[in-house]
């Protein structure tokens, strides 16, 4: 299922330097593979032909052949090694070295994706990253075993629990590149997608000083409604708002919802009637999700949805 503006259209085409290192590999080791595999078909139609049995009588059999018995062996020696100069080399260019700190930390849940910069930004299911540079991810996970995987940019890398890992990502331009967890997580791991946004680096800097802003002030009815609601309910316990609640990480941030594509790691839209669906019945739409069903009323969701609309 694709939401409006995404396409599939070349989705494991490489658009960046980690991507098209990985692609390269796939395709030598496919052409080594083909070329083994025409080489030993011909040899057994070859055997075939030549060997086969005629008015009866067992074809003649020869016993030991030192040069073939060399032969077998040095070949697929040589053929380990050039694989191993490739995955090597395709390693050096997909792994550097780790020499500094991350440029952001990647958190793992069941089933959304928590991102965290060293400024203090905070997104979630969204990786904002500038265009054309080279960035240094800390990839957790707070539960599971997840796999974050961005067929385009990066290798696909699990996240453990209690292991953190490190991996470059990059974007050649800016766009928007599309992704998910690899891993089976649970009910909702189909539902668990991920959206890396290049941005250019003036954009990209501007956005982080947008997300390190609190939330702003409410004056409608409605909103201000929507925020006592917020605090009253369970929603303040899972779900943190800059400015206005404690740093809780049960749930994704909310500072800046109403700025994000989508809802619920990339099952809706964000739209104001897809968030009122989604806050009217979250488990009829994600089954299984930790978010509850808190049997709110139409006047409830209205003012929710109008005070999670300021968050901008």
């Amino acid at each position: 299922m694709l939401l409006p503006g995404e396409t599939m259209a070349t989705p494991f085409a490489g658009q960046s330097t980690e991507a098209r290192a990985i692609g390269q590999l796939f395709t030598e080791t496919l052409v080594i593979s083909a070329a083994i595999l025409a080489l030993v078909t011909g040899l057994v139609a070859y055997c075939v032909v030549k060997f086969r049995a005629r008015d009866g009588a067992e074809p003649a059999q020869t016993h030991g052949h030192t040069g073939l018995e060399i032969a077998w062996t040095i070949v697929p020696f040589l053929i380990v090694v050039a694989l191993f100069v490739l995955t090597a080399r395709t390693m050096g260019a997909t792994d550097p070295p780790v020499d500094r700190a991350a440029d952001l930390t990647v958190t793992a849940h069941q089933w959304w994706w928590e991102v965290r910069y060293p400024s203090g930004a905070v997104t979630a299911n969204e990786i904002h990253m500038p265009a054309g540079e080279r960035v240094l991810v800390e990839l957790q996970s707070a539960d599971v075993v997840h796999d974050f995987w961005v067929p385009a940019l990066a290798r696909k890398i699990d996240a453990t629990p209690g292991r953190p890992v490190h991996f470059w990502i990059s974007a050649d331009r800016a766009g928007n590149y599309f992704g998910a967890c690899a891993e089976f997580c649970g009910a909702q791991h189909a539902w668990m997608r991920i959206r890396v946004v290049a941005q250019t680096r003036a954009d990209f800097d501007a956005w982080q000083r947008r997300q390190l802003l609190p939330a702003a002030p409410v004056g409608d009815a409605p909103a201000v409604r929507g925020l006592r609601l917020f605090n009253e309910l369970t929603c303040v316990r899972c779900h943190a708002i800059a400015g206005v609640t404690p740093d809780v990480r049960v749930g994704p941030d909310l500072t800046h919802l109403a700025e994000r594509s989508t809802l619920a790691a990339g099952l809706l839209e964000n739209t104001p009637a897809n968030l009122a669906a989604w806050l009217a019945d979250p488990q009829a739409l994600k089954p299984g999700s930790h978010m509850p069903s808190l049997r709110l009323t139409g006047g409830q969701v209205s003012d929710l949805v109008a005070y999670f609309e300021t968050l901008k």
